[in-house]
């Protein structure tokens, strides 16, 4: 440390201002959550719990000082999670800015106090209301900012890589800022009292900038998430008027000709060409109108879709699945992974010579903590691979070649699952492994 004619801040005001970062940014965290009975209770047992560790802090030797600024961020870190009850990863991001809050609240109000009053006591009437009203200034604006980024009834959607960024600039934040208290020369660091107070304060202003363009940021991806989710439901809407219009097409075209078979079959003389003909009859009217009803709108307009592919590629299409196990899934992911699994699946049934070995078998069920997908079909025994190994369609464009199942993989991974592909004998199995409690409402 360097020797100071100005006083450093008093661990006092430090502990005020962590507990009061920490208690913004709780209170905002409320709004978006039912709030808890032990909530207010633990932040008032939270304030002098962080005081003291700070006074304490204040008191154990030079080479300690890290380790004591390293249990104030675990005490607030605390005293976020107990008051919200919200998961680590909220909970360290939220710690992470509001330790660069409370440095720069305590570092901009103290640097206020010493200027007016440079000799006074901070205890002194005047230089405590000082510093009150230089603490305000900086808490009142951002309370407003960090509001927006708080939606009242939503929940805080946060990745580890949010985390470790914020946990990054609030690193890096801290050590430039303090960078000159430590005594050793640098580029970075100020000689005079004065200068090294402008830089800790302007140092913590621009990390606590850098953390709300990045709450920005993860706020405007999560707007064109939800955009996309819209537009796919609305896309899947219009596919089930596409849907219903091709129903009523085929009913009618259906009825047409089952008057000319109907007239067929009477004519017909042969028992066992009657028997063909009846069989025959059944399979087209059968595959006509078939409605999935799955639990989930938007898996059951996929299935109808692909069964109708199906009915027309002559392939035996068999699905036993419960869509209230993907609720909790967008339409686009609906779409995405169950539409390209199937979509892999008739390109290559088509390829099967033999009608009756035409088959694509898919099952979605849950398997204790995980929710499987599995989609099985008969295949020619052709694979095409690229040198990566990846699988490649066998479709005649060159572009889109193994989008579909990059796609699904991509899909499942953002939600915390893996995808496998299995070939055994003539039959290909991709099966999907997806977190429960990721992918369900």
């Amino acid at each position: 440390m360097i020797d100071q004619v100005l006083p450093d801040i008093p661990r006092v005001h430090t502990g005020l201002a962590e507990w009061a970062a920490c208690a913004l940014y709780v209170w905002h965290l409320w709004r978006t959550r039912t709030p808890r009975k032990h909530a207010i209770a633990v932040l008032v047992l939270g304030l002098p719990a962080l005081v003291c560790l700070q006074v304490a802090a204040g008191h154990a030797p030079h080479y300690l000082w890290l380790v004591g600024m390293a249990a104030s961020v675990g005490a607030m870190a605390l005293v976020v999670r107990w008051s919200t009850m919200a998961g680590w990863v909220v909970v360290g991001n939220l710690t992470a800015r509001a330790f660069i809050l409370a440095e720069l609240l305590a570092s901009f109000a103290w640097q206020l106090t010493v200027w007016f009053h440079p000799s006074a006591s901070p205890w002194d009437p005047p230089s405590a209301a000082l510093t009150a009203a230089a603490s305000l200034l900086v808490l009142g604006p951002a309370w407003l900012l960090e509001r927006r980024h708080f939606p009242e009834g939503e929940r805080l959607h946060l990745e580890h890589a949010d985390l470790w960024v914020a946990i990054a600039v609030a690193t890096l934040t801290f050590a430039m800022s303090n960078l000159s208290f430590t005594g050793v020369p640098s580029p970075f660091s100020g000689q005079a009292d004065s200068e090294v107070f402008y830089i800790r304060t302007l140092v913590d202003l621009c990390g606590f900038l850098v953390l709300y363009t990045q709450q920005e940021r993860i706020r405007e991806l999560a707007a064109a998430a939800d955009l996309a989710a819209v537009q796919a439901q609305l896309r899947a809407q219009h596919d089930q008027y596409l849907q219903s219009k091709a129903n009523i097409e085929a009913v009618s075209r259906a009825h047409h000709d089952l008057k000319h078979k109907i007239a067929l079959i009477r004519a017909e003389v042969d028992p066992q060409r009657t028997v063909e003909r009846f069989e025959e009859l059944e399979r087209s009217v059968g595959a006509i109108g078939v409605q999935y009803e799955c639990g989930n709108p938007v898996l059951d307009v996929v299935l109808t879709s692909k069964a109708q592919s199906c009915a027309a590629g002559h392939i035996t299409f068999t699905v036993v699945a419960d869509g209230t196990l993907v609720a909790g899934l967008s339409a686009m992911d609906v779409a995405t992974l169950f539409g390209n699994a199937l979509d892999n699946a008739i390109e290559a049934a088509l390829h099967v010579s033999d009608p009756d070995k035409r088959l694509i078998r898919l099952a979605l069920h849950a398997k204790g903590t995980m929710t499987v997908l599995r989609v099985e079909n008969y295949f020619d025994g052709t694979l095409v691979r690229d040198e990566d190994g990846e699988l490649r369609t066998r479709k005649t464009e060159a572009r889109g070649h193994g989008i579909g199942l990059r796609s699904i993989r991509w899909t499942a991974r953002q939600h915390g699952g893996e995808v496998t592909g299995d070939v055994e004998g003539n039959w290909f199995t991709l099966t999907v492994l997806l977190p429960r409690g990721s992918v369900s409402e």
